[in-house]
């Protein structure tokens, strides 16, 4: 049979782990494009971000999502239904553990909460580079024994080694299907909200532990100009009034670096030119607020 005889495979594919174990890193290496955010700083992606990628005659829908940990805010709620919702809905399962942490209480949360999922579930430990062998060979034994996996891979996402091998596998475990999107489509995520984002990961990128943490950024306009070019407009949201001199710093320097950062990645993402404007301004109490949620894709917490 030749290769388009073959028929296509097509299916979820949903990236689950603890905060900072790399999923969006993966996930950037799977597509071969940059379609979620990165960062040092735990919970940085909030909502469910899809992305696509081909192999052979599989296309393979990933969604990255945030980190499963115990919550305890509004926000940290929403943002863990979230990821279970994923985990749920997928026809794959990639469970990614940080080699370095190993079995710690997200873990194995994780696995508790697995355990009655009956679709095929991959392990895969990330930054290998990081850890001795004998190390690795214990922490997967100390694994299997939890529960049963459909493949064990080793991995590094951040330098794309054994990446190929786990995407070569997810796409054999796909169902037979019909592809969901062209094959030249990246993501399912929207310029002005990808946009947002890469804003929001300069701002974490850039301020560290000043950083509060329930901050967010909008688009609030999208113009195309005529010579391709785009004017976008977006507000940093803060929580309080003395959270906003964090933001723009002496003299307007912070912002006025973090606005050249995410100016050139989202250039470099969009290919094309980026007039970018930012602004601070103070909202109190959003993560009480359901449109602030929706706005991010995810669904407001009753409780």
């Amino acid at each position: 049979m030749s290769e388009t005889e073959k028929p296509t495979r097509c299916g979820y594919v949903a990236i689950v782990g603890a905060p900072n174990a790399g999923k969006s890193t993966l996930l950037n290496h799977f597509v071969g494009s940059k379609v979620s955010i990165v960062s040092p700083k735990v919970q940085t992606t909030r909502a469910r971000t899809l992305a696509i990628a081909m192999v052979d005659r599989a296309q393979l829908v990933f969604v990255d999502t945030p980190g499963i940990f115990e919550p305890k805010r509004r926000l940290e709620k929403a943002m863990v239904a979230a990821a279970w919702t994923g985990a749920e809905e997928a026809d794959v399962v990639l469970l990614l553990i940080d080699a370095q942490r190993g079995a710690d209480s997200d873990v194995r949360l994780i696995l508790d909460g697995l355990k009655n999922v009956k679709r095929p579930v991959f392990l895969v430990l990330n930054k290998i580079d990081q850890v001795p062998r004998e190390k690795l060979l214990a922490l997967t034994a100390e694994f299997i024994a939890l529960r049963s996996f459909a493949g064990v891979f080793f991995i590094s996402a951040l330098e794309g080694d054994g990446v190929n091998d786990v995407k070569r596998a997810i796409a054999e475990a796909l169902p037979e299907a019909p592809f969901l999107y062209p094959e030249d489509q990246l993501t399912d995520i929207s310029e002005r909200l990808l946009a947002a984002e890469i804003t929001r990961e300069k701002l974490f990128l850039r301020l560290h532990q000043e950083l509060p943490y329930h901050l967010t950024v909008e688009t609030e306009s999208w113009k195309d100009q005529k010579d391709g070019s785009a004017r976008v407009e977006q507000v940093i949201y803060v929580t309080r009034d003395n959270h906003k001199p964090i933001v723009l710093g002496k003299g307007g320097q912070t912002i006025k670096a973090i606005g050249a950062l995410a100016r050139h990645e989202m250039e470099k993402v969009l290919d094309r030119r980026i007039h970018l404007f930012l602004f601070v301004k103070v909202r109190e109490n959003w993560t009480d607020d359901p449109e602030r949620y929706r706005a991010m894709g995810l669904e407001f917490p009753k409780g």
